[in-house]
């Protein structure tokens, strides 16, 4: 009896620390919903915490749980994670978020937490123990997901200046404020659709691994998706500001126009990974995006010295917490 209270602790505890690190993901990532809305003016940056917030809640009831499935199950072999795993990939995605958020750069807690995941594996039992299907296909959406809001960003801003052409600036500033609450609400959505599943996928995988769910299941308990919805809701209210401020200013100076183009390039991308199954970083997204509608008006419209760092992050996100991972899966076993 004792071992199982123990083990109910445990798994009381971890799912505590993943929704810390939802909740996290939200306060991280709220910079990618609202930082071209807040920088262009259109929303002050208390009404778009809130705004952003609640599509990411709404995301609930619009999206298939794809990308829960492949961070739940094609990451790993379920029968090798154990608690210890999904201590050390949560300590390592959580550490490497703090330490992105301290510095204001602006990484993928999405790609964090599939480090965090592999590394802790890997300490465990080695590569033979991974899914490398599952992790080829989230490596390969670093490059084109950005990629992919680049085009997108890039293309809507062209044929929005052709449709506009005969307009005069205030007219389009005019329509584009009203405009912008729209992409900024599909942005939003998208957001909470794609990572709030990360974190339903690794708590999904905890309840296979402690014998509380069964990996023939089509869907993980209902609480585990109310749970990370809400978490990842109230983390974007409370935003992270550092961060909004390279998204929104560093980059590039927006428009209303560029933040509508962006935020809707990113939104489609968002759309398609997730309908995919496919956990992709919302911070490449955007970003990509933004650097799609600035380059459009020159090149020298985009600081390429900091887009570039954030390009060095994005490398870095992967191994590091990996790396941290693999130390706190150590820890955990030698202390536990």
């Amino acid at each position: 009896m004792a071992s199982v209270q123990v083990a109910l602790w445990a798994i009381v505890l971890l799912v505590a620390l993943a929704l810390v690190f939802d909740f996290m993901n939200g306060f991280h990532d709220a910079a990618n919903s609202i930082a071209t809305v807040v920088s262009t003016g259109v929303l002050k940056p208390g009404q778009a915490v809130v705004f952003a917030a609640f599509f990411n809640l709404v995301a609930i009831a619009v999206f298939h749980l794809s990308v829960a499935a492949t961070v739940g199950k094609g990451i790993a072999l379920p029968g090798v994670v154990d608690i210890h795993v999904v201590f050390g990939a949560l300590v390592g995605a959580i550490t490497w978020n703090v330490i992105t958020w301290h510095y204001g750069i602006p990484s993928s807690s999405s790609h964090a937490l599939i480090g965090g995941i592999v590394g802790a594996v890997m300490a465990k039992a080695g590569t033979s123990a991974l899914v490398f299907e599952g992790i080829w296909k989230t490596v390969l959406f670093i490059f084109v997901s950005p990629l992919l809001g680049f085009v997108l960003g890039s293309l809507m801003m062209v044929v929005v200046a052709w449709i506009f052409r005969r307009s005069t600036p205030s007219r389009v500033d005019r329509w584009f404020r009203r405009l912008q609450l729209v992409s900024a609400g599909a942005y939003s959505l998208g957001h909470g659709g794609n990572d709030a599943q990360k974190t339903i996928g690794i708590i999904w995988m905890l309840l296979i691994a402690t014998g509380r769910a069964s990996a023939t299941d089509a869907n993980p308990p209902a609480w585990t998706i109310v749970c990370c919805y809400t978490a990842i809701a109230l983390g974007t209210m409370f935003g992270g500001w550092r961060i909004v401020k390279t998204m929104g200013q560093k980059i590039t100076k927006l428009k209303p126009v560029g933040g509508f183009c962006a935020e809707t390039g990113g939104a489609v991308t968002l759309f398609l990974a997730t309908l995919l199954g496919i956990p992709v970083s919302t911070t490449h997204t955007i970003t990509g995006a933004i650097v799609g509608v600035g380059s459009t008006q020159r090149a020298s419209a985009v600081r390429w010295g900091v887009a570039g760092n954030i390009v060095w992050a994005w490398v870095l996100t992967i191994p590091a917490s990996a790396v941290v991972a693999a130390l706190a899966y150590g820890l955990s076993t030698w202390l536990f």
